[in-house]
Formats: C-alpha cells, structure tokens, sequence
C-alpha cells in the first residue's frame, strides 16, 4: 500500500531576478487507492504540487514521504525505485513524433529497465488494449486524434504498472466524447486499486464523479474535500476568512 504524505512542503523558483513561491505550507496525505483531483486557477501551484508528489522536484522545505521513507533524502528510495510507483503524465505533450506508437512506448518500457524482446512486445500489446487503442501500434502520432494521442501518453505512464498515476491536465483541450472516454477508463483503474491523482480544469466532470477535490489557491491548499465539487472549500479556510 502506497501512501504519499507531504510535510510542511514549500517550492520556490527564480523568474528573472524575483524569487516566486510555488507552493507553500502544503500537508496533504494521500492512500493507496484514492481518486485525486487538483484544481485552482492557472499559476495555483498544480503542476509544481503534482511533481513534487512523484519525485520530479524536491522541495526547498519539508519533505515528501512514500510509505514514510523520504524521497529525497532515503539511501532506500532509489530514483529507478521511485520512477517504478509513479506513471506521470505531463501538461506539455511529449509523443515522438518520429517513432511509431509501439516504437515509442517500448523506448519507454527499456528505459524502466524491461529488455527482453518477448516481455516488451507483450506489455505494449496490453497496454495498448487497457486504453482501448490495440492494433494501432504501427502508426505515427500525426495519425492519431488528439484524444488518441493523449490516450498514449497515459499508456506510456501506465507500461510498468505503477501503482500511482499522476496525470497534469491529461484532458485539456479534448472534446466532452474523449474526456468522457478518459475518465472512464481512470475510473476503471482506480476501482482494481491504483491511485489516480489528477491536475485538471474539468469542472463539469469533477462536479459529476465526486472525488477528493484539493483546491489550490497562490499555492496553498483552501479545500480539500471528500466527494467534493469543483471549487468547494475547506470550513477551516472560511474561517479564517478566506473566501474565493
């Protein structure tokens, strides 16, 4: 069981000669087996907060548990060992544009360490049938839609069966149809046990599968709310007189 806990966490970072905070004060705790959702306004400290959960960043203060072992500091967290739990999918699509599908994802699969030809061939194949895109190995990304396309993204997150995803705004700029069809499939994966956590400005789709909802507002955390709708808040951030 994979628990993430983030400890009086803060990340800065240097835009010009100024010093910006991107999340400050932040004490989430996350199980294995939770559905996630980040929102807040662009500039909120959603994609820093989701690096710094799967190990990308390391924070300026605090730290970041997996199963109480500090990623950053652990002799026992490897990087390889960390990259193993987490499938990341970033905002900025990152598809090879000169690499087949099935080329690509088995770069991704050796490069987390599977080589034998046979193991490799029979992971993309599935892989490729859990995001309901089999048989289209042999195409470009020019090929695909963009629904497609992202629906690979989230293949290559999931080709070593990490038991967290970690997705950065996996449905920006898709129609209703593949937003429906990519929350589906999350749903689907969340139920057998993985743990989804979720960067996006859906509102419509959040409001309707009622997850954990963590609001990000100049980054700290004003809600955080089980079975929530997008933008709920938390009483204590009301109480303290902080209305959005």
């Amino acid at each position: 069981m994979s628990t993430i806990q983030l400890v009086d966490v803060g990340k800065s970072y240097t835009v010009g000669r100024k010093r910006c905070m991107a999340v400050h004060d932040i004490n989430l705790t996350i199980k294995q087996g939770e559905f996630v959702f980040i929102i807040g306004s662009s500039g909120a400290g959603k994609t820093t907060l989701l690096q710094l959960i799967c190990g990308m960043t390391n924070p300026d203060c605090g730290a970041v548990y997996l199963n109480n072992a500090d990623m950053s500091r652990s002799i026992l967290m490897s990087r390889d060992r960390i990259r193993q739990q987490f499938g990341y999918v970033p905002q900025i699509p990152m598809l090879m544009h000169r690499k087949t599908i099935k080329e690509s994802l088995t770069m991704v699969a050796r490069s987390n360490g599977i080589f034998r030809r046979k193991e490799v061939h029979e992971m993309v194949d599935k892989v490729l049938g859990v995001v309901g895109l089999s048989g289209i190995g042999k195409k470009y990304p020019v090929e695909l839609s963009g629904g497609e396309r992202r629906r690979i993204e989230l293949a290559q997150a999931m080709i070593n069966s990490p038991s967290i995803l970690v997705l950065d705004e996996l449905t920006a700029n898709l129609d209703e149809d593949n937003i429906w069809d990519i929350f589906h499939l999350l749903s689907e994966l969340n139920r057998q046990g993985t743990t989804v956590i979720m960067a996006t400005h859906a509102s419509m789709f959040v409001n309707l599968i009622r997850q954990r909802v963590i609001t990000l507002v100049d980054g700290t955390i004003v809600g955080d709310v089980a079975g929530g709708k997008y933008g709920d808040i938390s009483p204590k951030a009301i109480n303290n007189g902080r209305s959005f």
